[in-house]
C-alpha cells in the first residue's frame, strides 16, 4: 500500500513522538508530513526520516514558539493534498487530521481531540492565562472548534489511545473509535529483589502534571519523595517542598530505570490521556498511586497494581498514602499487567487494523 504518515509538529519530543517513531519503524518507506520541523530540537535519529513540512515551517520564530500560530494550522493542513496516497495515517493531538486526504483512506490515531480547543477553560486555568488573553482567545476557539469538528467528519476511522479518549472522540466529534493502547518499552524495566523507602514522580514540571499534589502530600506526611524531571514549575515546587523532597532534574536513562525499579511506589498525580510513566513503573514491578481518571483507569488495576485517589487535592492523595501498604502488592502481578501495553502488541494490533481497512477498501473498489 502507498501510505503517508502525518504528525502535528516536530519541535519537541514526548509521548506523541514515541508513537511516531513506532509508526516510522512499521512503515519505513512512508514519508512523514508535518507542519514544522526543528532538527536541532529533535533526536539525531530523525535525520534518517523522510520529513516533509508545510509552508508554516518558514514562519518567523515558529520552531521555538509554535503556539501563537494556532489559528494558522487549519489553513496549512487543509491546503496539504495527500490524495495521491492510498492510506493516510495521522498521529493527531492538534490539527493534522484536517489534512486533505482526497480519495485516500484516512485513519487517525487520536492521541486526544485538540485539547485547548475542546477543553479551553481547563487549558486556560492550567496555563495561567490572563483574563484579557482568555477573553481575546474565546472567539478564535469557537471558530477552531467548528473547523475541528468538520475535519473530524472527513476521517474514515478513528483509533483512540484509551477509554477516556474514546469517550472524548464520541463527545466532541460524534464519532466511534476502537482502542489501541500506545506502545511502551516494557522490556526496558524489570523488577528487583529489594526496593527503597522513597516515593517517586517522573514528569515534566509543568502545571497540568499536578506534581504539586505529590510534593504537598509527601511534605505533610514527612515521606521521602524523589522528583525526576524539569520544567518551568520547578522553582515554585521547590518553594513549597519540605526537607523530605528531593529534586534530581533530568536523569540519564540507566539512572531513571534504577530509580523506578527501587521506589516504594510511583505517584501519578495528574489527569492524563494515557500515561506511559505508570506503565513503566509497573513493568518494574512497582505499584502506582494515581488519580482516578484518564488513562490511569485503563492501566492501573485497583488493589492489584496500585491505588487511586479520588480528587485532585493534596488531602485526597494524603489519604491514599496513609492507606498504602507496599507489602500488599505482588511484583509478578504488577509486571504481568504492564505487559498488556508492550510495543509489540501495539505494532501487531495497529498493523492488523490498517491492513483490514485497506483490504476492505480494495474489495469495495475505493480507488476505481
Amino acid at each position: 500500500m502507498k501510505l503517508a504518515l502525518v504528525h502535528d509538529w516536530l519541535n519537541q519530543h514526548g509521548g506523541a513522538e514515541n508513537v511516531l517513531e513506532e509508526l516510522a519503524a512499521m512503515y519505513p518507506q512512508s514519508p512523514i508530513y508535518t507542519s514544522i520541523y526543528a532538527p536541532d530540537r529533535m533526536p539525531e535519529r530523525y535525520r534518517d526520516f523522510d520529513i516533509r513540512t508545510t509552508w508554516m515551517d518558514r514562519l518567523p520564530g515558529i520552531h521555538a514558539h509554535h503556539q501563537p500560530y494556532v489559528a494558522v494550522y487549519p489553513l496549512a493542513w487543509q491546503g496539504l493534498d495527500l490524495g495521491d496516497y492510498e492510506i493516510v495515517l495521522s498521529n493527531k493531538s492538534g490539527f493534522c487530521h484536517g489534512v486533505d486526504a482526497g480519495d485516500a483512506l484516512h485513519i487517525c490515531y487520536c492521541l486526544t481531540p485538540t485539547r485547548f480547543v475542546w477543553q479551553f477553560d481547563h487549558y486556560v486555568k492550567r496555563e495561567r492565562f490572563s483574563s484579557l488573553t482568555s477573553m481575546i482567545s474565546r472567539p478564535a476557539m469557537r471558530m477552531l472548534r467548528r473547523w475541528d469538528y468538520r475535519a473530524a467528519q472527513r476521517v474514515d476511522y478513528f483509533i483512540a489511545i484509551s477509554s477516556a479518549i474514546q469517550r472524548r472522540i464520541e463527545k466532541f466529534y460524534n464519532r466511534e473509535s476502537v482502542i489501541i493502547y500506545p506502545p511502551v518499552d516494557v522490556d526496558r524495566f524489570a523488577p528487583v529483589s529489594r526496593y527503597g523507602d522513597y516515593f517517586l514522580v517522573v514528569s515534566r514540571l509543568i502545571p497540568y502534571k499536578r506534581v504539586d499534589l505529590a510534593v504537598e502530600a509527601c511534605t505533610a506526611l514527612d515521606l521521602p519523595l524523589i522528583v525526576a524531571g524539569d520544567g518551568r514549575d520547578r522553582e515554585k515546587l521547590e518553594s513549597i517542598a519540605g526537607p523530605t523532597i528531593q529534586f534530581v532534574g533530568r536523569v540519564a536513562d540507566a539512572e531513571l530505570v534504577d530509580l523506578v525499579a527501587r521506589c516504594k511506589a510511583f505517584i501519578f498525580p495528574g489527569l492524563e490521556d494515557f500515561g506511559i510513566a505508570p506503565v513503566e513503573a509497573q513493568a518494574a514491578g512497582r505499584p502506582v498511586i494515581a488519580f482516578r481518571g484518564g488513562g490511569a483507569l485503563d492501566t492501573v488495576v485497583e488493589g492489584k497494581t496500585g491505588l487511586f485517589f479520588d480528587e485532585l487535592t493534596a488531602e485526597s492523595l494524603i489519604a491514599a498514602l496513609r492507606e498504602f501498604d507496599a507489602g500488599a502488592f505482588d511484583q509478578k502481578v504488577i509486571r504481568a499487567n504492564a505487559e498488556r501495553f508492550d510495543a509489540a502488541i501495539f505494532r501487531r494490533e495497529l498493523a492488523a487494523f490498517v491492513d483490514a481497512r485497506y483490504d476492505e477498501a480494495v474489495r469495495n473498489h475505493r480507488w476505481g
